[in-house]
């Protein structure tokens, strides 16, 4: 039987201001939700895919998407510029500008990704991790 699941949707203009406000959002989500253990490692890795959004493509707008389960929790980071896309951890040595970037998601999150959306001409993209109760992202 599949689990139940909530969805919610944050939206904030792509500015320096903008990683801190919704990795404290996303925490306190999170935190109420019944995810406390989870809360920390998911603010560190959404306030890195904000961060990344603001600081590497030109984005107005940043949207993020918290799914919420009973034993997980995931968190969608979308912008407008599928052009701009992340670089794994471990595969441009010496390029990085200030934090642990992908590496850090990677380490945290059960699972990460990039989905594209838009088909042949994609219009949008969303750098995603999803963190499974009792896994990687527990204290």
């Amino acid at each position: 039987m599949p689990t139940a699941t909530r969805t919610h949707r944050l939206s904030t203009a792509s500015r320096l201001t903008a990683a801190g406000e919704l990795r404290a959002l996303v925490a306190a989500l999170l935190r109420t939700a019944g995810h406390a253990q989870l809360a920390e490692s998911a603010r560190i890795c959404t306030s890195e895919l904000v961060a990344n959004v603001c600081r590497h493509t030109p984005a107005k707008l940043v949207h993020v998407e918290v799914t919420l389960a009973d034993d997980w929790v995931s968190v969608y980071v979308y912008d407008d510029r599928p052009r701009e896309l992340p670089v794994p951890p471990g595969e441009a040595p010496g390029v990085r500008e200030g934090g642990m970037g992908l590496g850090l998601v990677a380490a945290l999150a059960d699972q990460w990704g990039v989905c594209l959306y838009g088909g042949a001409i994609p219009h949008s993209k969303a750098v995603w991790f999803k963190m499974v109760e009792g896994g990687r992202g527990m204290p």
